[in-house]
């Protein structure tokens, strides 16, 4: 697996998998390690650049929320705090079966679109996938405050982004329209909900589907790839 930005036009990977996803989604998060296991398994998965696009679970949320995860999603759910914890349980139990660790009780939910706008700066600097897994683990494992500045620089560091320019960004409104591009994209696409994977602009799949059901995608694009070669 490749970073397309990362590489020159002659070495560009033959086969894209385009990924719209959020950083506070869990399904998300498995969906990446799913992909991740389905790649693995992928006959040809140096022949390919995966690019993570933008999607806001909620465009409206402040930069860090007061309330707890739990409290957020049983009032936007309808549902009682016992019943969440039952539901991040089972979701839990998905994680520990990829190596997806959740700590739901220490998770610092808030706006998302700062991380996004450092993913598409770390897409030019070739370290997309490395961010977007920091991102994950920061705020799906380590408890770090998702819109908090402090919390993405130190994040985006660790990706290997230097702070200097991460700073920069974030004190700018540098790559809000490459999110808002991204959002638009999905829109036209039908994207409703996340994640959503495009294997070589061909075939889509939608949801955290399982590592077999991603990876048959992957196979049916390239064998559509190099039919259409023929």
């Amino acid at each position: 697996m490749t970073d397309t930005q990362s590489m020159s036009s002659h070495e560009r990977p033959v086969m894209d998998v385009d990924v719209w996803a959020d950083i506070v989604c869990p399904w998300c998060c498995l969906g990446k390690a799913y992909l991740e296991s389905a790649l693995q398994a992928f006959e040809h998965s140096a022949d390919v650049a995966v690019r993570w696009h933008s999607f806001e679970l909620d465009p409206s949320a402040p930069a860090v929320r007061p309330e707890t995860l739990t409290d957020l999603l049983a009032a936007k759910l309808g549902r009682t705090p016992e019943q969440i914890r039952v539901m991040h349980e089972q979701i839990r139990d998905r994680g520990a079966a990829v190596d997806v660790d959740f700590d739901f009780e220490n998770a610092k939910t808030g706006s998302t679109f700062d991380a996004h706008r450092l993913l598409h700066l770390a897409a030019e600097r070739g370290l997309q996938g490395e961010l977007a897994t920091a991102l994950y683990r920061g705020y799906h494992s380590a408890g770090e405050p998702i819109g908090d500045v402090d919390a993405l620089q130190r994040i985006a560091t660790s990706a290997g982004l230097d702070a200097d320019e991460v700073r920069a960004v974030l004190n700018s409104d540098a790559y809000s329209d490459n999110v808002r591009a991204d959002e638009r994209n999905a829109q036209e696409l039908g994207v409703s909900g996340v994640p959503f994977f495009v294997f070589d602009g061909r075939i889509a799949a939608s949801g955290a589907q399982p590592p077999d059901v991603l990876l048959a995608g992957l196979e049916q694009a390239w064998e559509s790839r190099a039919t259409a070669s023929r």
